[in-house]
């Protein structure tokens, strides 16, 4: 590989930025694709764009004729629990089975303690302190389950604004018509807020703290490896 390939390769992985190695098995030539930057321009567009949302590198054929052989390179999925809550504690687990980094984000004592939560994902902050070391991404998805606007509302807008691919909040639809009045009053558009999944999770019927976690963790890696629209504010393939 190419010095420059390899320092703008190592760029993005530092970045959290998706980014595909595409190397031509007929000459050798090589080039990066980054996700921020893909066209849909690109002749093995489709494939690339598909490629970002699953993950897997390996070869494929160009429209021309040409083989090519894609080898990807994504950030780690990251989930942001914004609630040491019951449904927390069962979305925890779960989530961490299938592949994700979790954090679980509570200012409240009470909740978020070592009782009910590894240590190692634990955040007692405000989300305000403990998102500041720990910016979110493309490649995060956000739960906000406290039911509090004072603890929910600070990282809904930050992940909006942040173009995570996923951003859910529990609360029934009059609970999220209010939130969506503050959103607005907080200089977010409507078309940012349309974006939350609220009531948060697929609707299966779920009753349960761990019936509502599966259908949250269900509706997060549909948002992941399914086909999206284009973010708003920082748009991103995956």
């Amino acid at each position: 590989m190419r010095l420059d390939l390899l320092s703008a390769l190592n760029d993005a992985r530092a970045r959290r930025q998706a980014a595909i190695l595409v190397t031509d098995l007929q000459d050798g030539g090589q080039r990066l694709v980054r996700s921020s930057t893909l066209s849909a321009d690109d002749p093995l567009y489709l494939e690339l764009e598909k490629r970002f949302r699953s993950g897997a590198s390996g070869q494929v054929e160009a429209p021309d004729g040409r083989a090519a052989f894609l080898t990807v390179s994504v950030p780690s999925p990251r989930l942001v629990i914004i609630g040491a809550v019951h449904i927390s504690q069962a979305l925890l687990p779960m989530a961490e089975i299938a592949g994700f980094d979790v954090t679980v984000i509570d200012p409240r004592t009470a909740f978020a303690s070592e009782e009910r939560f590894p240590a190692q994902v634990l955040k007692p902050d405000w989300p305000q302190d403990a998102l500041a070391t720990a910016p979110l991404d493309a490649y995060t998805a956000v739960a906000a389950v406290t039911h509090d606007p004072k603890i929910d509302d600070y990282p809904l807008i930050e992940a909006l604004r942040a173009g995570c691919f996923y951003v859910g909040a529990l609360g029934s639809r009059k609970t999220h018509a209010r939130r969506a009045e503050r959103l607005l009053a907080a200089g977010l558009g409507e078309a940012d807020i349309a974006r939350i999944k609220a009531p948060i999770g697929l609707s299966i019927g779920a009753s349960s703290p761990a019936e509502i976690a599966v259908a949250v963790l269900a509706e997060i890696i549909a948002a992941l490896r399914q086909k999206t629209e284009a973010r708003s504010n920082n748009p991103v393939t995956l």
